[in-house]
């Protein structure tokens, strides 16, 4: 049950396991950053960047010359999945191999 002021909220169990899994037992390591696993969550530009230490100005190059990931616009923000980014850098991998 969680309190909130003077309401309180029964969460369906399923969702109450989630929320506190986090704090059980760690997600095993699936290759993707921390703060990524357990969801199909999208990068930001920063955080492709961060991921692989490369200058963010390096991300919106290759995306100018159709070269990095394959990326995509929610209004003015570029966001990318991370099987996107994981299927380019397997090709990066391939062509070098």
């Amino acid at each position: 049950m969680i309190v909130l002021g003077l309401f309180s909220l029964e969460l369906p169990a399923m969702i109450h396991n989630a929320m506190t899994l986090h704090n059980e037992q760690p997600l095993p390591f699936d290759g993707r950053p921390a703060s990524l696993r357990g969801a199909e969550r999208l990068l930001s530009a920063q955080e492709l960047a961060d991921y692989l230490e490369v200058p963010v100005k390096t991300i919106y190059t290759w995306r100018h010359r159709n070269t990095g990931p394959r990326g995509f616009r929610i209004g003015k923000h570029l966001r990318f999945q991370w099987c996107d980014v994981e299927s380019w850098l397997a090709d990066l991998i391939a062509e070098e191999g």
